[in-house]
Formats: C-alpha cells, structure tokens, sequence
C-alpha cells in the first residue's frame, strides 16, 4: 500500500485533521511546541508530506487548533467547579486548582496557550477559533472572580481577574522552570504552596484620582438634572 493510499483510507472524513491535532499534543510535551514539525506528524502518521495541507495552512495553524481545544479544556474545568461547589470562593479555589494541575500535567500546550505568540498582533491576524476559545475561557473565569467580590464595578471586577490570574499563572511557570528552590520554600510542602497561592484574594480596586474625580463630576451632573 502506497503513502497516498494510507492517506485516504486511514484518515477519510476528517479523521487526519483530528490525528494530527492528538500527534501534535503528544509531541508538543515531548520536544516543545517550538520544534514541532509537520513533516515529522505526517511520517508518523503514515501520510504523505502533503497531507497534512489539507487541514492546516502551515504549521501555525495546526499550532492554533490545538491551542484552541487547551482552552476548551481549561473552560471545561471552569464550568465543572462551578457545577462542584456552591460558595463563590469555593469555585474560584477549585478553578484555581484545575489550573495549576492542568499546567503541571502539560506543560507545553500550557506554554502554547499563555506563552507563545498565536494570540498576539503580528503579521497574521490571531486565529479566530483560537480567539472565541481563549475569550470564553476567560469571560468563565472572570465570572468567577466578580462572584467573590462584593457589589464590584466593571473595573474592580476587571482588575481582580487579571490579579488573580497573574499569581496562578505566575506560580505555574516558576514551578514549571524549576525557578522554586528549597531556600524559597522552605519546609512547606507543594500542597501548602498552591494553597498559598490561591488564598491570595483581591477584594477591592483602589480608586484613583482621576476615577474619584469622575465620579464626582457624574454626581454632580445628576444633582444639577
């Protein structure tokens, strides 16, 4: 049997594009996802060179499509502690804690996902599957976040999602790189750390001056109407 022949009868209707996609994963957390290579995917799936092509673009894309099913994932992990617990702070912790072990266990598509440049401006435009999965994702985890606040405005709600996901994301790399060492650490045990890390809470944003003062302008514009 030919390469070409393996390419339409093993991968016929769509099969190839979600192959690729679960090659890619696994491969990505072996070699990183900077040295993923679509030629390589394809001989080991036993496909032509060309294949590959009829899915994906380039490899960008096909880098794209497994970052957008990490934030599938990342979203499914939301929803189910929301669906676990009943208390606000409970779900965010649970959250908190889905995040933190879903970096562990894959550490590249992670990097994909928070450190690599797909969701950036450059010369190509991000993709937009890519872009509605990383927004829902995150529109969930805001949620969750204005829920432990106390009657929260836009902005207290904006900047204490970004403060949460700052310290988690934060932890996560510095335990990913190896960049947490015992003189840090100290006696505290890993558990003790993430629990730690996720007692950390931002309950309200300070105002500023400029806020104060539109606020006050708005108050007067009501009392002169």
């Amino acid at each position: 049997m030919t390469t070409e022949s393996l390419d339409h009868s093993a991968y016929h209707h769509g099969d190839l594009r979600a192959a690729l996609v679960k090659a890619a994963a696994a491969e990505i957390e072996r070699s990183g996802y900077e040295n993923l290579s679509l030629r390589e995917l394809a001989e080991s799936l036993g496909v032509s060179r060309a294949a590959p092509y009829r899915h994906f673009a380039d490899r960008r894309a096909l880098l794209a499509a497994l970052a957008a099913e990490g934030f599938d994932a990342l979203t499914a992990i939301h929803r189910k502690a929301i669906a676990a617990h009943k208390t606000p702070h409970a779900r965010l912790t649970a959250a908190g804690r889905g995040y933190l072990a879903f970096a562990a266990e894959r550490p590249q598509l992670f990097r994909l996902m928070f450190v690599s440049d797909l969701l950036s401006a450059g010369a190509a435009p991000p993709d937009a599957a890519l872009i509605k999965s990383a927004g829902e994702s995150y529109q969930v985890f805001e949620g969750m976040v204005a829920a432990t606040l106390d009657d929260p405005d836009d902005s207290a709600v904006k900047a204490a999602t970004i403060a949460c996901m700052s310290t988690t994301y934060g932890f996560a790399l510095l335990r990913m790189g190896d960049r947490l060492k015992p003189f840090m650490y100290g006696g505290l045990t890993q558990g003790e750390l993430i629990d730690a890390v996720l007692s950390m809470k931002v309950t309200a944003l300070p105002r500023t001056a400029g806020r104060k003062r539109a606020s006050n302008a708005k108050s007067v514009r009501n009392a002169k109407a």
